[in-house]
């Protein structure tokens, strides 16, 4: 017998397949349970931009990966992603992106980006200063 939501209570697998939505995969199946990128603790900020590093490793070792950290590299492989933009273009949660990128910088694949924070910008009074003489010249 089906229910409203097109499971199916009989069926072995039900709990991860709804016809409506589709297969589903929780996050903690993607992360293995992890909740932190890598025991660097390292924290990637939503705007924090990944690139595929050069001399990454090969295709061989690549085919390790699980499906996840391969369609991440291949949306960084295009341009340089921030980790927003990551989690909206694979439709994954920034959490279990965050997780996958730990992994994929531990393992040589990628490098990021980090934001300058606000303490290290140049002070606005400068700014204007400089916008000034440049108005003088």
């Amino acid at each position: 017998m089906t229910g409203d939501r097109g499971l199916d209570p009989t069926d072995r697998g039900s709990q991860w397949y709804d016809a409506d939505a589709g297969p589903l995969v929780r996050p903690y199946a993607m992360t293995g349970g992890r909740t932190k990128p890598g025991p660097s603790g390292v924290r990637f900020d939503l705007i924090a931009l990944v690139v595929v590093v050069d001399g990454a490793p090969g295709s061989a070792e690549e085919s390790l990966l699980g499906p996840e950290h391969r369609s991440l590299l291949a949306l960084c492989r295009a341009e340089p992603q921030s980790v927003a933009e990551l989690a909206a273009d694979a439709d994954l949660p920034v959490g279990v992106v965050r997780v996958l990128l730990g992994d994929l910088l531990e393992s040589g694949y990628v490098e990021v980006s980090r934001p300058v924070p606000p303490a290290q910008l140049p002070d606005e009074k400068i700014l204007k200063e400089v916008i000034d003489g440049l108005r003088a010249l």
